[in-house]
């Protein structure tokens, strides 16, 4: 079973990489819908200086039906929307019969609203006080629900301890 993120038509460059430093620290797979608001050409991501960037398994799509047609039948979509109606931490992300997939929406507008309303069951949110914000910082959302899968699935591949030491050897 593996994690994969899933952008939505993202516009933002910063929010995509500190996604993208997410995914590479926590073996998921990052997706990237298009059109994207930015450059990620190799000349593009040398200059911002995303050195981590050749740890980061990248699939790229050119729409969302495209992104769909890849998913098998074992695999579990979770679209991410504050228009939801489950938490977050409700889904059992340790069924390992297929990947999990969490798609997120663009960062001005979210994800398409007739696919919303056509997916409600595998909508999930994450609390917050919407009278008070407009949304939560969608890099910041990645990790919150990445995390919490990774919680359930008991921190699988990843480094519990990380010792002085360790950093010395680097």
């Amino acid at each position: 079973m593996t994690n994969h993120v899933v952008l939505f038509e993202p516009v933002m460059p910063a929010n995509t990489g500190n996604i993208a430093r997410t995914t590479a620290g926590t073996n998921a797979v990052l997706h990237l819908i298009e059109p994207l608001g930015f450059d990620i050409s190799d000349k593009a991501v040398k200059r911002a200086g995303l050195d981590y960037w050749d740890h980061v398994d990248l699939v790229k799509h050119d729409s969302l039906p495209d992104f769909l047609a890849t998913l098998k039948p074992t695999d579990h979509l979770y679209l991410v929307s504050k228009f939801a109606n489950q938490d977050y931490t409700d889904p059992d992300y340790t069924l390992d019969d297929g990947d999990h997939y969490f798609l997120f929406g663009k960062e001005t507008t979210g994800l398409p609203e007739v696919f919303m309303r056509q997916n409600p069951e595998k909508a999930i949110r994450i609390p917050q006080n919407d009278e008070h914000i407009r949304s939560l910082n969608l890099s910041n959302t990645v990790a919150i629900v990445v995390y919490e899968a990774l919680r359930q699935q008991d921190f699988a591949n990843l480094d519990k301890i990380h010792t002085y030491e360790q950093d010395k050897l680097k």
